[in-house]
């Protein structure tokens, strides 16, 4: 599985320490990164789960991918205000991370990660 599951004390090391540091965003991640805020019981949830692993495998070295089980980690839900899910951050590197609401398409999710997290304007390479 190439898509992490992560707990509050992953995010934290792996992802951003908002207890030391909770004012300003400071990414610890060596690439871009997205995190899926999901739940078990939520249908758009599962709609993008192998979406994710997908896009996993295909960016594999370039985008790191997350999940965040929102029951299972309600402090991190609260810390970004997640309301509905799928929630999606994209964190690109050095920038603000941007949330996406909704399930969507791989297409659009290709579009966000080259766009938001890898700066393409084409997807050649």
């Amino acid at each position: 599985m190439s898509v992490i599951q992560l707990t509050k004390q992953g995010f934290i090391d792996n992802v951003m320490d908002y207890q030391n540091n909770p004012k300003e965003w400071n990414f610890k991640g060596d690439k871009p990164a997205i995190i899926d805020f999901y739940a078990t019981w939520c249908g758009p949830c599962k709609m993008i789960a192998p979406i994710m692993e997908e896009l996993s495998e295909e960016y594999k070295g370039k985008v790191t991918f997350y999940k965040v089980d929102t029951e299972q980690e309600q402090e991190l839900s609260s810390l970004f205000g997640i309301r509905s899910i799928p929630s999606v951050l994209f964190i690109p590197m050095n920038e603000t991370p941007q949330m996406s609401q909704g399930a969507m398409p791989k297409a659009s999710f290709e579009k966000a990660i080259d766009d938001i997290l890898l700066k393409k304007n084409n997807a050649t390479e």
